[in-house]
């Protein structure tokens, strides 16, 4: 019997009881990330979508988004734009605030990263409540970029993020190679 992409991914994610607070289950992907199987299936899963979707131009989401996006972006030959948090990036940056469960959150991009024709798609590990992929959504389009899709690693399906994120995709693809 051969082990699926889905199965060998999902083997290699932790979950930390717990952690950050009492009653919230944690996903670990370090373990992923440590199996150079596991990781390289991920880098070629998620760099076949962006190319089949047509993207000229990956953005990771910080933190981790960046260390799957970086990788994608070399597997699928295309370029990598960093989302930070506010305040990380030197120069003229395009923000966008949005709101978290306890406040709001902002982050950032370099202006001159994301070009009008620029087919753009994001990368992340995990679609929770669909916040910070929402408004890079809102800064691609602000760049004057397309939006290719969103590629999530993971999606946890009972935090409601697919259905926040439908209205902002604009009819482009939301892709997650395990939803929980």
């Amino acid at each position: 019997m051969t082990v699926t992409t889905q199965e060998l991914l999902l083997s290699r994610i932790r979950d930390v009881p717990d952690h950050p607070i009492a009653g919230v289950t944690f996903k670990d992907i370090t373990p992923l990330l440590a199996d150079p199987e596991a990781f390289t299936a991920l880098t070629e899963a998620l760099s076949e979508l962006c190319v089949r979707h047509g993207a000229t131009k990956i953005v990771g989401l910080e933190a981790r988004g960046f260390i799957l996006a970086a990788p994608v972006a070399v597997s699928a030959g295309l370029g990598f734009v960093p989302v930070r948090k506010a305040g990380k990036l030197p120069g003229a940056t395009l923000s966008q605030a949005y709101e978290l469960e306890y406040g709001t959150a902002e982050i950032e991009v370099h202006a001159e990263d994301l070009l009008p024709g620029d087919r753009v798609m994001v990368i992340d590990d995990v679609l929770a409540t669909g916040g910070t992929a929402e408004a890079s959504l809102e800064l691609i389009r602000r760049a004057g970029a397309d939006v290719a899709g969103v590629a999530v690693l993971m999606e946890l399906g009972f935090l409601g993020g697919r259905a926040r994120l439908e209205p902002a995709l604009g009819g482009a693809p939301l892709e997650a190679l395990i939803t929980l």
